[in-house]
């Protein structure tokens, strides 16, 4: 049995490998074990350099039958019949209105069992009138090369979009993309806010760790973009953003953008939630935020991701470990400083509190400054020196008293 036949049976399919399909795997081979450089293999393979990362890139993720070329062992797209092509554009105009080419050829084979090529569907829907080219004019930018490791930084962006085409409010999708890799996490609000950005980045850290840096524009929900206040100024003290805050006690690095265009990769990825999402929504039959996020947790994260996420430069992981100490509650807060009052009582947001006697710790003094979080499920807490104190709301207080009398 000759080799490129072997090859074929290896990779589980019956696609056969010529002669220069091997002599690609044996070249990249080379390159993956560091024995040949990769602008020496495209020489002896007669390909550009840039022809030859490709190659490389394919072989790296696929293995061996990544080199063979995609036409192969497909059917021509000449030979499709008319009647195929009726039943195609059919079912376009009925169930995929609006989608791309692209997009529309992977759900006609996904849900309906249509397979035909997305250059080819655009073709013919160019033809018929249902899709026309879009012609942008390039802008000549500096390239940023990607970071080498996944977690060394992430940007951080909100969209407002109609994500549901008029079904409901427009609202914002809250989005991460990782700068090495592509990977996204996001989730729809209505509004892009503080609380929302500090929710999105816990759940980044738990499933991923704490990333080293954070890049975002200077908008309110990231960061505080102002002139500290005379207050502010004599007690030394920059006015930051609860974002920042919890940035800055995590050790995460926040760098703001001066343009849109410095974040490309997550308005690029904007780009590919409001072209990709908003159609599947519909598919889905979508039409509120909760059952949105839903959806994104359990099937579109991992379906996005495993398509467009690339694999790092660097494989070492850059995120950090969230360590046992360290309160996420207590963290992703919004913090303001408070005065304990003569009778032991601290004012927060219009709300009274009544500090109550502990065993174990003595009562700070009045005139003590504590520290009052409001946590993102809004509940409110009291710090001093680091340890949390018992506190009991007033009204609430009185309200047990009166249905205690009454009762009596």
């Amino acid at each position: 049995m000759s080799p490129s036949i072997r090859w074929g049976e290896m990779s589980g399919t019956r696609t056969a490998m010529s002669k220069r399909d091997i002599r690609r795997v044996q070249m990249m081979g080379l390159v993956d074990e560091g024995k040949r450089s990769l602008s020496a293999a495209a020489e002896v393979l007669d390909v550009s350099y840039r022809q030859a990362k490709r190659i490389y890139r394919r072989y790296r993720e696929e293995g061996p039958p990544g080199v063979v070329h995609r036409n192969v062992g497909r059917r021509s797209h000449r030979g499709l019949s008319e009647e195929f092509k009726a039943r195609v554009i059919k079912q376009y105009r009925e169930e995929y209105e609006g989608f791309g080419p692209t997009l529309a050829a992977e759900k006609l084979a996904e849900r309906d069992r249509l397979d035909v090529d997305h250059e080819t569907l655009r073709r013919w829907l160019i033809a018929e009138g249902l899709w026309q080219t879009k012609r942008q004019r390039r802008q000549y930018r500096s390239r940023r090369e990607r970071r080498h490791r996944f977690g060394e930084l992430v940007q951080f962006d909100g969209s407002h979009h109609a994500w549901f085409e008029g079904r409901a409010e427009i609202c914002c999708l809250m989005n991460m993309v990782d700068d090495a890799t592509g990977t996204t996490l996001s989730f729809l609000d209505e509004q892009e806010t503080t609380a929302g950005a500090m929710q999105l980045l816990w759940a980044w850290i738990t499933r991923y760790g704490i990333p080293q840096g954070v890049y975002c524009d200077r908008k309110n929900a990231f960061v505080l973009d102002r002139e500290p206040t005379i207050e502010e100024q004599l007690r030394g003290v920059t006015p930051r953003s609860p974002f920042e805050v919890a940035c800055e006690k995590l050790g995460i690095e926040v760098i703001v953008a001066r343009s849109p265009q410095a974040k490309g990769r997550v308005e690029r990825n904007h780009g590919v939630y409001q072209d990709r999402f908003v159609k599947e929504l519909r598919l889905a039959d979508i039409s509120e935020i909760k059952a949105a996020n839903e959806y994104l947790e359990t099937a579109y994260l991992d379906q996005v991701n495993g398509k467009f996420a690339k694999p790092p430069i660097d494989d070492q992981d850059a995120h950090v470990p969230l360590l046992h100490d360290q309160s996420l509650e207590s963290i992703f807060c919004f913090e303001e400083q408070r005065v304990v009052s003569e009778d032991y009582v601290l004012q927060f947001q219009r709300q009274l509190f009544q500090i109550q006697r502990e065993k174990r710790h003595r009562l700070p003094a009045p005139g003590t400054p504590v520290t009052a979080q409001k946590w993102l499920d809004e509940s409110v807490h009291f710090l001093h020196n680091n340890k949390e104190l018992l506190v009991e709301e007033i009204r609430q207080r009185r309200k047990k008293q009166e249905e205690r009398a009454l009762s009596a």
